[in-house]
């Protein structure tokens, strides 16, 4: 993930949408809206949460352990994913991923 800020940020997104629609039943990752809640729109379980989150971790090279279990309980949106990651990217104010 090089490039600037906005590249990074769409790369993550990308992964992101990836990630989501492989635990999602009969959800394309082009159709996941950014600011759907994941539980209430598309039925995300706690378990397909924590699947979503440890697969899109490891493809964008953050670590799980940066985030704590109330971090992701807070992650409703896909968005909200998108600029977790990306803040722990180094993405958010600095500009290059590590």
């Amino acid at each position: 993930m090089h490039g600037d800020t906005g590249d990074g940020l769409a790369a993550i997104e990308l992964v992101a949408r990836d990630s989501l629609a492989l635990v999602l039943d009969d959800v394309a990752p082009e159709d996941i809206g950014p600011d759907h809640d994941m539980v209430r729109e598309y039925g995300l379980t706690s378990l397909n949460k924590v699947l979503f989150m440890t697969d899109v971790c490891e493809r964008t090279g953050v670590s799980v352990a940066n985030f704590t279990e109330q971090d992701v309980a807070a992650m409703r949106t896909l968005r909200d994913v998108v600029t977790a990651l990306a803040r722990n990217a180094n993405l958010v104010g600095e500009g290059t991923p590590r």
